[in-house]
């Protein structure tokens, strides 16, 4: 079905093939080269990584603290999270190795358009919105990038009058070559200052989504948020925010009462994905995706109602931005549970906020003291609770509020310290929360 992808794949048999980090894009990539015949060598840092599947394939394992030595081959297909210039890529490059990514790769050989998205804030759901859409408008569609299936396993696959959305991080973007057809950028602010060297490096990484386009491509951009507001595509592009919006009706189509996932940010997500998609697929089925759509997985995602508090998991919330967003939407003061892997992102903006929309702020992981700092610094800041972990964060949420309250998990930190990621986080949270609604008979 895409020639192209047979050629390629037919090209790495017997190549000499390194791939770094045994994780969600990577595993798939894995076994397809093993399947066509490539020498695979797979470098991990995890010295404990599973190896009885690894070693039936035939894959070389490098493992544990000198993963990275003497990385070469033919090919080099780096992990997400390793920066394009590591010293152990430079040295790959200098010795002929060509160095690469799946989702690089996936760009290279996909018979059909990509929509691709990014930003600080919303990339999930609003890539979620698009999929909907187009598949309410009967279009096939694919998804991938940071969720969804690798893609690069499934191109041969694919034929021309497919679609793919494709939802695109900052450490992805940093090397890559191509641009999407549609591109998407949802919003920016301050994020990954941990990894990126500077503001400056992030934001250059996320503009690459537009860098090259051409003239019959098509840019989405936020004209309400001043990092976006500037920027241009090479083709055509258009800006959503308030002024699309009259009598409450976005762009003369859908009323804002229509959507009901909760917030002005989501209603700005539901613009980019609909701004994207309007041409390509039926107004109905743009409507009919928005009234069906009621949020994804650890993203202001309600859990239970247990002794009249409502319980919130928005895991996802791993930046002060996002987590100020999220306070934003609900009505009220909520308890809320923050904390975790410091990201180098100031708290100081988060902080101001707290007095006017939180009740009671429960702390915890690395980065609980420098959050509390900053929040005393304010006038008339919330009441703190410093928690050992998240078990006596729920602990305490449930000793503390009364029926209507509102308890939010929104840590504006990553999970790193304690978790493998913010889904397995919210997993937490989502059980721990069902624990209590069983002891109690929750309604």
């Amino acid at each position: 079905m895409n020639p192209a992808f047979d050629t390629y794949i037919q090209s790495l048999a017997r190549r000499d093939v390194n791939v770094i980090g045994a994780g969600v894009s990577n595993s798939p990539l894995i076994r397809m080269l093993c399947s066509e015949g490539a020498h695979v060598t797979l470098r991990d840092r995890n010295p404990a990584l599973p190896r009885e599947e690894w070693d039936q394939l035939g894959v070389r394992l490098l493992l544990g603290e000198n993963y990275l030595d003497r990385v070469g081959g033919d090919v080099v297909f780096r992990t997400p999270g390793m920066r394009p210039d590591h010293p152990a890529l430079e040295m790959a490059r200098a010795s002929g190795s060509r160095v690469t990514s799946e989702m690089a790769e996936f760009f290279a050989l996909c018979p059909c358009p990509i929509v691709g998205v990014t930003g600080s804030d919303g990339k999930t759901t609003t890539t979620s919105l698009i999929v909907d859409m187009l598949a309410d408008g009967g279009r096939t569609v694919h998804l991938g990038g940071n969720i969804g299936t690798p893609l690069l396993t499934r191109a041969g696959e694919m034929s021309s009058m497919d679609v793919c959305a494709v939802e695109l991080s900052s450490f992805q973007l940093m090397d890559m070559t191509r641009s999407p057809h549609v591109a998407v950028i949802t919003n920016l602010s301050p994020n990954h200052l941990d990894w990126h060297r500077g503001i400056d490096e992030y934001t250059a990484a996320k503009r690459r989504l537009l860098d090259f386009q051409g003239a019959n491509d098509f840019a989405v951009l936020n004209g309400d948020n001043p990092a976006t507001s500037d920027l241009c595509g090479r083709g055509r592009t258009k800006y959503f925010g308030m002024h699309t919006v009259e009598h409450g009706i976005i762009d003369g189509l859908l009323p804002i009462s229509d959507i009901r996932i909760p917030g002005w940010y989501n209603v700005e997500n539901v613009m980019a994905a609909m701004t994207a998609v309007r041409g390509t697929v039926s107004d109905e089925a743009i409507l009919e995706a928005v009234r069906n759509f009621v949020g994804v997985e650890h993203r202001n995602q309600w859990v239970a109602e247990v002794d009249g508090v409502h319980y919130y998991n928005n895991s996802i919330g791993s930046s002060p931005a996002r987590t100020v967003a999220t306070l934003h939407a609900h009505v009220g003061k909520v308890l809320l549970i923050a904390g975790g892997r410091d990201k180098k992102v100031p708290f100081d903006e988060m902080a101001k906020q707290l007095p006017e929309h939180v009740k009671l702020l429960l702390l915890i992981g690395e980065a609980a003291n420098q959050i509390e700092i900053e929040a005393r610094k304010v006038p008339n800041c919330p009441p703190i609770v410093q928690c050992e972990g998240l078990v006596e964060a729920v602990a305490q949420a449930h000793n503390l509020a009364v029926p209507g309250d509102t308890v939010l998990l929104s840590p504006a930190c990553t999970a790193y310290d304690q978790y493998l990621n913010f889904e397995e986080r919210g997993r937490h949270f989502v059980e721990l929360v069902g624990a209590l609604h069983r002891s109690v008979g929750g309604n």
